[in-house]
């Protein structure tokens, strides 16, 4: 099944994947004082639009909130051998980004401090985060 349409970003959504062409991370400042990645347009508690001058730079490196391993890859994946998809709360945030995690899984664990893999090349889309990988101890 497909869905082909086409998304504007909007100036939060837009600036965010412009930082990830920058190889920066974004987050928001919401009402509530959170800095919240990826940012939304609109504020979750208020539901008041998200101003773009409230975008905040936030780590690279993060700790797994939670995880779930993958063992059998489809199409559209970020691998095609087995990984895990991980919430990493990345430092100076306050929420959690899904995105891939590559390590063996019997060294995963929530908790774990996690980092940013950028892609060779960065566009300005969610996958110029390669993915995240374990933080050397």
């Amino acid at each position: 099944m497909e869905f082909a349409y086409t998304r504007s970003t909007g100036p939060v959504v837009g600036a965010f994947l412009t930082g990830l062409r920058d190889r920066k991370v974004l987050g928001a400042k919401d009402s509530t004082g959170r800095t919240v990645v990826p940012p939304p347009e609109y504020d979750a508690s208020s539901a008041a639009p998200i101003e773009a001058s409230t975008l905040v730079e936030v780590g690279q490196e993060g700790t797994v909130t939670s995880w779930s391993w993958n063992p059998v890859p489809r199409l559209g994946n970020p691998f095609d051998v087995p990984f895990a998809w991980a919430l990493v709360r990345l430092d100076g945030a306050d929420t959690s980004l899904l995105h891939a995690l590559d390590a063996p899984r019997d060294t995963i664990t929530t908790g774990m401090r996690v980092k940013v893999r950028w892609a060779a090349e960065t566009v300005g889309f969610i996958n110029d985060i390669a993915c995240f990988e374990p933080v050397a101890s």
